[in-house]
């Protein structure tokens, strides 16, 4: 297969929402469709059942642009929108979740924190790497006893002259082990202060900073989730983003552009599931005629349809706000919402159209049943999600 890089790829720009997919959109939907299926869909199941996390197809997603999608070319990115990161993202969920939500990490989480809140130092020294997969990113707020309560977190860096030394732990966090660069938000001041937490670039080798427990988990098996350690680990002052007492309110910032990759990853797995789907009911007979042709099973695909259409114009309207430098705070958190709900419920029904069969690992909805339920507690649990929607449709 002919490598094709997205920096090649001509910009085509939109100049107000529409419902049309851009021919820039078509053409990362083929590059990507063509190396998910070389590369990662003959693979699907090996990696799941070891919970192997490939790192040489990261790599080989750093080459075609695919790391760094958002980050401008003078950087070493592919310098495109959120509507192509957000057509990539579908593309390869409908593959594998996993590597879809590795990916979607990668990018809006530790690339787009340095990106977003980086000076011109830490740009240039950071994102080239990660932009090309040369370097792994990974993003550290949560704590075994701060989940949706990140204020109350436990992990703390107390000033030493130009160093800062930090003790704790944090957890769930992707790419932990495998990581070659984590940015992480830590306490600085009093705990549940909105300004008294801070957040540092770490290189993995760095002295008292290394990962702990790797999850066993239900889904999303390929996608690597670890602990992170600090015991002591002393952190130069050059390698805090912006100033201190600014780390809560930048991560606040970047959820809301990850809560945009989350509702991608989720439409690409409800298609995933509901292509499956639909394709056996066509093959799969009983009583004489397709299981498609009952309207039990029609009205199941009717449904999964147009909940898809629903998420994935609801996900694109967010994009195309941040395109646009437009507060996405409340509509992130609505294209998340009902897009992580949507795969979860279309996940389901491919499982129940396909009977005992879903039920096995020789078909693909036994994986998407597994790995859809993420999409509704990362990056902001469904509860934290109609949280942040009531409180802005309630100001």
């Amino acid at each position: 297969m002919e490598k094709i890089k997205l920096e090649d790829i001509m910009i085509e720009t939109k100049s107000s929402f529409d419902l049309s997919m851009s021919e820039t959109q078509r053409m990362i939907i083929d590059a990507v469709r063509d190396f998910a299926e070389k590369y990662i869909r003959p693979h699907v199941m090996e990696w799941d059942e070891a919970q192997h996390f490939p790192v040489d197809v990261m790599q080989k997603l750093g080459e075609i642009g695919l790391m760094g999608v958002l980050v401008p070319e003078e950087y070493g990115g592919a310098g495109l929108t959120y509507d192509e990161y957000v057509a990539a993202i579908i593309e390869l969920s409908k593959v594998d979740p996993s590597i879809g939500l590795s990916m979607a990490a990668h990018n809006s989480l530790c690339t787009g924190h340095i990106l977003q809140f980086g000076n011109e130092e830490q740009k240039r020294k950071y994102l080239p790497l990660l932009a090309t997969g040369q370097w792994i990113g990974a993003w550290g707020l949560t704590e075994a006893g701060t989940g949706s309560d990140a204020g109350g977190m436990n992990t703390t860096a107390v000033r030493d002259g130009d160093y800062w030394v930090i003790n704790g732990s944090k957890n769930f966090i992707t790419h932990g082990k495998s990581g070659n660069v984590a940015v992480v938000i830590v306490r600085t001041g009093e705990k549940g202060d909105s300004h008294g937490m801070s957040a540092f670039i770490i290189e993995k080798g760095t002295p008292g900073f290394y990962a702990g427990k790797k999850e066993n988990k239900l889904g999303m098996r390929a996608s690597e989730t670890a602990e992170l350690i600090f015991d002591n680990c002393r952190v130069h002052h050059s390698q805090m983003l912006g100033n201190e007492g600014e780390g809560f309110i930048q991560a606040m910032k970047i959820l809301d552009g990850g809560r945009i990759s989350i509702a991608a990853l989720s439409v690409g797995i409800a298609k995933g599931a509901y292509e499956a789907a639909l394709k056996y009911s066509k093959e799969r007979v009983q009583f004489g005629k397709p299981i498609s042709q009952f309207q039990a099973i029609a009205f199941k695909l009717a449904d999964m349809a147009t909940q898809i259409e629903a998420a994935e114009l609801l996900t694109y309207n967010a994009a195309y706000l941040k395109n646009n430098g437009m507060k996405v705070t409340k509509e992130g958190a609505m294209a998340k919402l009902y897009a992580s709900e949507v795969c979860v419920r279309v996940a389901n029904e491919a499982v129940q159209i396909f009977g005992g069969y879903g039920f096995t690992k020789d078909f693909p909805v036994e994986k998407y049943y597994r790995d859809c339920k993420l999409c509704t507690i990362g990056e902001g649990t469904s509860e934290i999600q109609r949280l942040v929607i009531s409180r802005n449709i309630l100001k």
